[in-house]
This record gives structure tokens, C-alpha cells and sequence, in this order.
């Protein structure tokens, strides 16, 4: 959600009664602050930032977020263990995103606080396990609250995520299309008209494989994966385009991260009706539940 997730759309998700976070990519400390300064302007109600381990301002943005005492910090690409005592110190939750059982389980052993299991059918980095096989196996795993995510769309999502033993759920690939998403409206549009095979995964040779939509940047992608080209010529070709797709709106050779459930997506509405749709139709399926269950004879 690096560039999608800004202080506008993560402050909307708060006001409205989830848990925006923003997402901070790449980008350099200064800018981190400034959104969440930003934030800060536009809702008091608690906010988080994601961190991805891999940026090489890692150090400086964790020191950001110390300064600045974000209540939660989602982290992805690595394990955030070196900086857990000084944020966990200064009262700051620490949730990474998961995708394996192996993971889930050493990050609870180093002290984090939660976890988000994103299943392969999210937008964006993804593993190799769905989200109905994955959350089960690490609820069953750990003793610390887990947070499902990826193919998750309406109160259906919920409701499912839930009977696996979730305590919540994060989305993502909806809260594009949010009223309050900055994101360049051809990434909107392309959302809205995509279909139900119109997501790839690129990039597995480069150990970091990623969901986009389909166009014309993912099949030069697997072009040069059908010919075994050197990671080195995919990781070069990958600079810059999700900035390019998400800011400038180069929906033909700007990566456009979305996950599985963009078909599902069919028009741009303001957060705080996202989420209502949400939790309602989660709450009248659930409401419905015990008719479901077969009684014993």
C-alpha cells in the first residue's frame, strides 16, 4: 500500500472505526512524518504505520515513528526483533505480516504483539498459501491475537475470517477504490473494470514475488521469466513502477499492486461506508449462524 495508504485514507479508516495505517514503502523519514503529522491533523482516533524492512531508511523511519509514538507499527519483508525493545518500551504494538507457520512462530518468540496472516491472494508481496489454509494453522500455532488478510472483500470476508480464529481482518485492495485513496484515478478505474483472472504473480525468481493486475509491464515480466533472465534485469525493470502506476497513473507500465478481490470492486465509496458494509454483513451472517449447524440426532 506504499503510495496508496496516505495519511488521508489511513485517518479516514480511523474515523470511521478501524485501524488506518499508512503505508510508508520506501520512502524517506521526513516524509514518513510529515504523513503522520498529517494524520494527526485529520483524526485523533489511534493510527499505524506499515514499515517494510527491506527500505533502506529502515532505521531512520523506526526512529521516526519512536519521536513521533505511533501507537502500532505493521511491519513486512523481514523480522522487526532489533527494534522491538525500544518501540514495545515506548508503548508502541508491533504487528508484522506473515505468510508461513515457520514465521508466525519465530516472530512470537521474539515478543511481537500480533500478527497479520496474509493469505496469496492479497495485492502486492505475497507467499504461497492461501488465506482459508494459512489463518487456521497459525491461529493453532501461536498464543498471540491474528489478524487474517488477503481475498477479503465484505462481510463475508469477516464473517469467514472470524470462524477461522481471527480477531479482525486487514484489506487493502477495496480501500483503493475509497473515496479518500489518493491514488491516480486510472488505478481506480482499472480496478473497477478488472475481472476475475485479471491478477498475475511476478517476480518469483527474485524471491519476492508480487500480485499485480494484469497489463502490459507484467508480460514483459513473463517474458523475461520464460527465458530465465538474470534477477538483476527484473529487479531493474520493477524500479519505480509502483510510483509510476499509483501517482502518475502509467497503468500500462506502472505496477498496479491489487489483489484477487478487485473484480469484486465496483465503485468508489467513502471509507466510513466500506467499513459499514462490512461489519453489518458480517454481523447478519453470523446472527444467522446456528442455522447452519446440523443438529445431533
Amino acid at each position: 500500500m506504499a503510495w496508496v495508504s496516505t495519511a488521508e485514507l489511513a485517518a479516514a479508516v480511523s474515523e470511521a472505526g478501524g485501524l488506518g495505517i499508512i503505508g510508508s514503502g520506501q520512502a524517506p523519514p521526513d516524509w514518513v512524518r510529515g504523513q503522520v503529522r498529517r494524520a494527526r491533523e485529520l483524526t485523533a482516533r489511534p493510527f499505524g504505520v506499515n514499515v517494510m524492512l527491506r527500505s533502506p531508511f529502515v532505521d531512520a523511519v523506526m526512529q521516526v515513528l519512536l519521536e513521533e509514538r505511533v501507537p502500532v507499527i505493521t511491519t513486512g519483508a523481514g523480522n522487526p526483533g532489533k527494534y522491538l525493545p525500544d518501540l514495545q518500551a515506548a508503548g508502541i504494538r508491533v504487528i508484522p505480516v506473515v505468510s508461513s507457520v515457520a514465521l508466525a512462530k519465530r516472530l512470537v518468540r521474539s515478543g511481537v504483539d500480533a500478527l497479520v496472516a496474509e493469505g496469496m491472494e492479497s495485492g502486492g508481496h505475497v507467499g504461497e498459501l492461501g488465506t482459508l489454509p494459512l489463518v487456521p494453522q497459525i491461529v493453532d500455532a501461536v498464543n498471540v491475537p491474528v489478524i487474517a488478510a488477503g481475498g477479503i472483500f465484505d462481510g463475508r470476508g469477516l464473517a469467514a475470517a472470524l470462524m477461522l480464529g481471527a480477531a479482525g481482518v486487514q484489506m487493502g485492495t477495496r480501500f483503493m477504490c475509497a473515496t479518500e485513496c489518493t491514488i491516480h484515478p486510472a488505478v481506480k478505474e482499472m480496478i473497477i473494470r478488472a475481472k476475475d483472472r485479471d491478477t498475475v504473480v511476478t517476480g518469483r525468481p527474485t524471491g519476492h514475488p508480487v500480485r499485480v493486475l494484469r497489463n502490459k509491464l507484467s508480460r514483459q515480466f513473463e517474458e523475461l521469466e520464460s527465458r530465465c533472465a538474470p534477477v538483476e534485469e527484473l529487479e531493474k525493470l520493477g524500479t519505480g513502477r509502483l510510483k509510476a502506476a499509483m501517482v502518475d497513473g502509467d497503468v500500462e507500465y506502472g505496477s498496479v499492486m491489487a489483489g484477487q478481490v478487485s473484480a469484486m470492486v465496483r465503485e468508489i465509496q467513502p471509507a466510513r461506508e466500506i467499513i459499514r458494509d462490512v461489519v453489518r454483513g458480517a454481523a447478519e451472517l453470523l446472527s444467522r449462524a446456528g442455522q447452519w449447524v446440523v443438529a445431533r440426532e
